[in-house]
């Protein structure tokens, strides 16, 4: 059974940063593309961030471009998130997903952890 599970989440001041991680169980992340992806209250779950299987190339929102960064530590199988200059706009709860080499879409995905970024 495939388990993504995300931390790292919280309340953080506008300006700060945080560090969210994934850990995959029952999937080898070096064989899938990883993503970081968000929802607010009221608005659709949008992109955040992408890895690739082989970790070569990274894909960003514009919205976060320059402020996240996406990382991947397949000894760990675990993918991460670093998020800085978080403004409130950030403010959302964060969702680990993934796909294996052979998928078009996302097909595992975590339970979400909230992040808070205060004004």
């Amino acid at each position: 059974q495939v388990q993504l599970v995300e931390s790292g989440g919280g309340l953080v001041q506008a300006g700060g940063s945080l560090r969210l991680s994934c850990v995959a169980s029952g999937l080898t992340l070096s064989s899938c593309t990883m993503g970081w992806f968000r929802q607010a209250p009221g608005q659709e779950r949008e992109f955040v961030a992408a890895i690739t299987w082989s970790g070569i190339s990274l894909y960003y929102a514009d919205s976060v471009k320059g402020r996240f960064s996406i990382s991947r530590d397949n000894a760990k199988n675990t993918v991460y998130l670093e998020m800085n200059s978080l403004v409130p706009e950030d403010t959302a709860v964060y969702y680990c997903a993934g796909k294996r080499i052979n998928m078009r879409e996302y097909y595992y995905w975590g339970q979400g952890t909230q992040v808070t970024v205060s004004s």
